[in-house]
């Protein structure tokens, strides 16, 4: 990790399993990539020669978000969704449905860049351009980030905090939260990681082109898709942990897929010691712990 990085758990209720708000056992703070078209195939312009590849992402915010709102509002869930700025461009009044579904919606990219290939001032360019969009159309200052590349470059955490970015969920080292301290920055960033076992292209992702993910031709069973994530989610709430989703509307969110959702949910929900929170929410409950940890180790 670069040196003007570091991640530090001895002051932070990461040293032992965290103890949630009102005494629930585990964190579940579900998150959706709203990404849309929006990735490789845009960013080198073969989209528009490729239809077939914009339909099925703009499948997502035009018709799989509704679907999913609902199932979210029937349940009563909070979720948070890292939205590309070209998405709310193009599909402003779908997202500030999220929002008035009282959901979070936070910064993923202005077309879905990879972060790591950007130098910091590319990486600016794009969080100036998000800033005003998301300004602009919904009216909101997000302080939440997700790498749309799944990493990020030395230069990343000092361009999001200089943004007002407070948490990323972009890492995978750990299966709670951390704090990442930052040279000129008082402040951390909270780091919410997720992992590629709760990313559905993983199992239901279908494309003929562009091949991503690379050689993937089939879909998995869905029994066994929901067996995978209810095992994920058993094994984090055991252990007192916080479990984090990368899931994706227009993978997830469609007629014969959305019953997984929902099952998964009621699955955790049966537990009845699960706190369901945004993605900012969890951030700004473990900045507080963490400084009531350093407040009570200071005392000492």
């Amino acid at each position: 990790m670069n040196a003007s990085i570091r991640r530090r758990g001895s002051r932070t209720p990461a040293v032992h399993a965290p103890r949630w708000p009102n005494g629930r056992r585990s964190c579940v703070a579900l998150a959706f990539d709203l990404d849309g078209p929006t990735g490789d195939a845009m960013l080198d312009g073969s989209i528009w020669n490729n239809p077939s590849y914009f339909m099925l992402g703009s499948y997502g915010p035009w018709r799989a978000l509704e679907r999913l709102l609902d199932l979210l509002n029937e349940r009563g869930v909070p979720a948070t969704f890292f939205v590309p700025a070209w998405v709310i461009e193009n599909w402003p009044r779908q997202c500030a449905r999220i929002l008035e579904g009282g959901h979070e919606i936070a910064y993923h990219g202005y077309r879905h860049e990879a972060f790591w290939t950007l130098d910091r001032a590319g990486q600016r360019d794009v969080m100036a351009r998000c800033i005003d969009v998301f300004s602009r159309y919904l009216g909101i200052r997000p302080v939440g980030f997700r790498t749309p590349s799944g990493d990020w470059s030395p230069d990343t955490i000092h361009v999001l905090m200089e943004a007002g970015v407070r948490y990323s969920s972009s890492m995978r080292g750990d299966d709670r939260p951390y704090l990442l301290h930052a040279e000129g920055f008082a402040a951390p960033l909270v780091e919410i990681p997720g992992r590629w076992e709760l990313d559905d292209y993983a199992s239901l992702a279908y494309h003929r082109n562009p091949d991503f993910p690379a050689s993937l031709d089939r879909i998995a069973s869905y029994d066994t898709t929901l067996d995978n994530w209810r095992r994920e989610f058993d094994g984090s709430h055991r252990d007192g942990l916080c479990l984090t989703t990368l899931f994706h509307p227009k993978v997830s969110g469609k007629p014969g897929r959305i019953a997984l959702l929902e099952q998964l949910i009621e699955h955790m929900r049966e537990q009845g010691d699960v706190w369901f929170a945004t993605c900012r929410d969890v951030a700004q409950w473990w900045l507080d712990e963490a400084e009531s940890v350093h407040t009570l180790e200071s005392s000492v």
